[in-house]
């Protein structure tokens, strides 16, 4: 009898719960290189940073990558991809760059969400609206 109540639980329990909607749960955590992109001076020509993120979840997960610029003047800030998809323990190099100086409290920040069952490998803003859990991670940019 408890047996056969296993393989019944085995059989209907289990498979419901790899159903779930993975958006549903929080996501995994990243790994970034740093907490921190570091530009140095002289700042008359444009400079590029690398930079490395690390899916280490156990889940695919949709990333993508906004610029918070808090000073007066455009600083000509970019990064390059801006955003994608990562398997799990997957990683990507990013690339930042910056035209000019800035003294402001510019931010690039990365948000990153669990993808849908069998969402392709595509990236897809939507993901990120509604009633998806995402997770936020701030990366000062120091201009030294």
């Amino acid at each position: 009898m408890k047996v056969a109540l296993l393989c019944l639980l085995l059989v209907f329990i289990i498979p419901q719960a790899q159903l779930a909607d993975p958006q549903s749960v929080p996501p995994g955590s990243i790994v970034t290189q740093s907490d921190e992109v570091v530009f140095k001076s002289p700042y008359d020509k444009k400079q590029t940073r690398t930079f490395s993120i690390t899916n280490a979840s156990g889940s695919r997960m949709g990333w993508f990558i906004k610029i918070t610029k808090r000073s007066d003047t455009m600083n000509g800030l970019e990064v390059h991809p801006s955003s994608g998809v990562l398997d799990p323990k997957e990683s990507v190099v990013v690339t930042f760059s910056c035209d000019k100086y800035s003294s402001g409290m510019d931010r690039f920040v990365i948000e990153w969400t669990n993808t849908p069952n069998g969402a392709s490998k595509q990236f897809r803003r939507e993901w990120f609206q509604g009633d998806a859990m995402v997770r936020r991670k701030n990366l000062r940019i120091i201009y030294n």
